[in-house]
């Protein structure tokens, strides 16, 4: 049987990274030779998550051979994706994301519902099929939901993310507020990154009417400490523009402690985000964005709208 490749975006986050590995057991109960790969390097706070639980990192690919069938969580978008998609055989999409640029060749199993994480989709599927969730699968979509709702504090996180949460608890047998304030806060550590590393740790690319825009996020427990790092951000932030060829780069500090956000927005429309937000950016090419946590649905459809 051909291998089938299950695989999250570029840059990938924690549920990214543990709803691929979900995705693999559950495509092994019904006979399906997957393997779940990735696409960028592992962050701070998945590796608590994979530590945690005393799993080796997936294979990092970075592209396939063509015809190669492959399942996409949490993501459909192409320039988020593998590169030469287009060449390969989509079998399945697994999302929580907004729906663009996508058509297939051939029918294909599609699930896409407005929670706040992936893994409440693959957490439904399990139960709707009656599939087993061991604590391994429970603590993976469990730190999945932490990471994408900021322990269910998002504006994204739903009714059902909810519902998750509180079972897959249960399952992992651990305490998941602790636990996750451990794990949130491992992933503010930036120390050891260049600024380059820190704009790209979780950046999505969107093509929309001809623009060519990133917006990249970093969690932190101090806004300022990361902001500190401005000029040498800035440097690195112009130079992607330059070489990818981008109309904006948006870059979104989010202080998971208060629930808000700094931006700094550069790119010759930087004006989009000024007219997104309705708001002045300074000097420093920044602006604070009061209740802002959520790329998804608090930052790229505001932008999406004022393109």
């Amino acid at each position: 049987m051909e291998k089938v490749l299950i695989l999250g975006h570029k840059n990938p986050d924690t549920d990214s990274i543990c709803s691929s590995l979900v995705m693999e057991r559950i495509a092994k109960i019904y006979g399906i030779d997957a393997e779940a790969v990735r696409l960028g390097n592992i962050n701070k706070e998945t590796e608590y998550v994979l530590n945690y639980l005393g799993i080796e990192p997936q294979r990092q690919i970075t592209v396939a051979e063509e015809g190669q069938k492959i399942i996409l969580v949490d993501h459909n978008e192409a320039p988020q994706s593998i590169d030469g998609r287009e060449k390969l055989e989509v079998i399945a999409v697994i999302d929580h994301h907004r729906i663009a640029d996508f058509s297939t060749s051939m029918p294909l199993y599609y699930i896409a519902k407005p929670y706040g994480c992936t893994s409440t989709l693959l957490y439904e599927i399990c139960k709707k099929e009656g599939l087993e969730i061991d604590k391994t699968m429970a603590t993976l979509m469990l730190s999945a939901i932490i990471s994408d709702t900021l322990l269910l504090k998002s504006p994204t996180c739903t009714k059902k993310d909810i519902e998750a949460f509180e079972e897959l608890e249960k399952i992992a047998e651990i305490d998941a507020k602790t636990y996750g304030l451990d794990m949130l806060k491992a992933g503010t550590d930036f120390s050891m990154y260049g600024a380059a590393e820190v704009i790209n740790l979780d950046a999505k690319e969107f093509n929309e009417k001809g623009k060519k825009i990133v917006i990249a996020q970093v969690n932190t427990a101090d806004i300022q400490d990361v902001f500190t790092r401005k000029e040498e951000l800035s440097f690195e932030i112009e130079k992607r523009i330059v070489d990818d060829g981008l109309d904006l780069f948006i870059f979104v500090i989010t202080d998971i402690i208060n629930s808000n956000s700094k931006i700094i927005a550069l790119g010759t429309d930087k004006e989009l985000a000024e007219k997104a937000f309705g708001k002045k950016l300074d000097n420093d090419d920044a602006m604070i964005l009061e209740g802002v946590v959520s790329r998804k649905k608090q930052v790229a459809p505001q932008i999406i709208d004022a393109i």
